[in-house]
């Protein structure tokens, strides 16, 4: 009854491997995958100051900054974005490479790409940029300066003069046949020389 059944035992052909489990995809909690709208994609580059923080003084470094808080001071971006959110309140003097202008935003600002200040976004301020983009029904007070990109410098290499025949001491190149029989006056000057 409880024998082992020794006839009915197949080999396995080494053709046919077995199957790995088909494993399930891990499913990621709803607040991790839940984001607003405004706010740009928090990568591992993105400093955020939340909503309940307020900042004095120079804020600064290398990294991507989302501001949906308060900052008085110094904003100091030169090669990042700083994003103002919807909640953002920011009194400050401003350089960034890009900046996104959700909020509100008092100060000059200087932008090295571009400037966008979209239509629940607020800018108090003059503005330097390369390009600016502002939609209906934002709110901007100030100058703007656009500035053209400066131009890459050209490096040019000196031209060598080219070295004199005598000087590599290779032989004067013969002239062909057929420049012989069309000139052959200067042929011989320039054997006797």
């Amino acid at each position: 009854m409880w024998g082992k059944k020794e006839d009915s035992v197949e080999p396995i052909s080494s053709s046919a491997a077995p199957e790995p489990p088909k494993s399930r995809p891990l499913s990621r909690p709803a607040s991790a995958s839940s984001t607003p709208a405004a706010a740009p994609s928090r990568s591992q580059g993105t400093a955020t100051i939340g909503k309940s923080l307020r900042v004095k003084g120079t804020l600064g470094g290398q990294e991507d900054v989302y501001v949906d808080g308060e900052v008085e001071g110094n904003i100091e971006l030169e090669d990042n974005t700083l994003t103002v959110g919807p909640n953002g309140n920011i009194n400050a003097d401003v350089k960034a490479k890009n900046i996104t202008v959700l909020g509100r935003l008092t100060g000059n600002v200087f932008a090295g790409e571009r400037i966008e200040i979209r239509k629940t976004g607020s800018l108090e301020g003059d503005v330097t940029s390369r390009r600016i983009v502002i939609e209906d029904g934002a709110v901007f007070r100030g100058s703007i300066d656009i500035v053209k990109p400066e131009p890459a410098p050209v490096k040019v290499a000196p031209k060598e003069a080219p070295a004199p025949k005598e000087a590599t001491g290779s032989p004067a190149p013969k002239p062909t046949v057929a420049q012989e029989k069309s000139a052959p006056a200067q042929v011989k000057q320039s054997a006797r020389a």
